[in-house]
């Protein structure tokens, strides 16, 4: 699929079996989601922009290479996105942290907005926006509406699990940012599921089912 990234690396694909399977205890899980998003940043985040800085080696002085411009923006849909949130953070402690609170009506599918929080000057960042599951594709999609809105443009969506029907509605309303993500499920099921995806990520993450 167009503008679709599917991160094959053996350790990847090894920890999320690890999550899909429902005896894996919150914690588990937890720190799985964790270790899993660091492997996922570093395919989403390739194109940084780089400079060089002039520094000194215990042997001698060198043009090396840093990252340019400011800050990139990671902004989490809440709540499930605070679990690669974490992980991310930890490789690119510096990076500037924006939220995005939208919840799904269970009875339409819809998003429904009830938080928005993001950093300065988005236009002149790379931003890295980041939910565990693209299923129907409608949170993702305002989300992104609303990113855009708050001028920015130069966007990557990245997530733990994906299904045709969102990459296809991501790819329709957004077909500008890149999806970066560990798998390509088979479908969604009535009530809007990943299958066979991992169940409901923020629950199983939370504990809170």
């Amino acid at each position: 699929m167009q503008h679709l990234t599917i991160v094959e690396h053996p350790l990847v694909q090894h920890k999320l079996t690890l999550m899909r399977e429902k005896h894996t205890s919150t914690a588990v899980f937890r720190q799985l989601l964790r270790e899993i998003s660091q492997l996922l940043a570093y395919e989403v985040t390739r194109e940084l922009p780089m400079t060089t800085k002039h520094i000194e080696t215990p042997l001698r002085s060198m043009d090396a290479p840093v990252l340019a411009g400011r800050k990139l923006a990671l902004i989490s849909i809440l709540r499930a996105g605070n679990g690669l949130l974490d992980g991310m953070l930890e490789l690119i402690p510096s990076a500037r942290v924006g939220f995005v609170g939208l919840y799904r009506d269970e009875a339409t599918l819809k998003p429904v907005q009830y938080y928005f929080k993001v950093p300065e000057e988005l236009g002149e960042r790379m931003v890295i926006a980041v939910d565990p599951m693209l299923a129907t594709g409608n949170s993702s999609v305002a989300a992104i509406d609303l990113l855009k809105e708050a001028g920015a443009h130069d966007i990557r969506f990245l997530c733990l699990l994906a299904a045709p029907e969102g990459v296809a509605r991501m790819n329709e309303a957004h077909p500008d940012v890149p999806i970066v993500t560990a798998a390509l499920d088979s479908h969604l099921n009535e009530k809007g599921y990943i299958v066979p995806g991992l169940g409901d990520a923020g629950d199983r993450m939370f504990g809170t089912k």
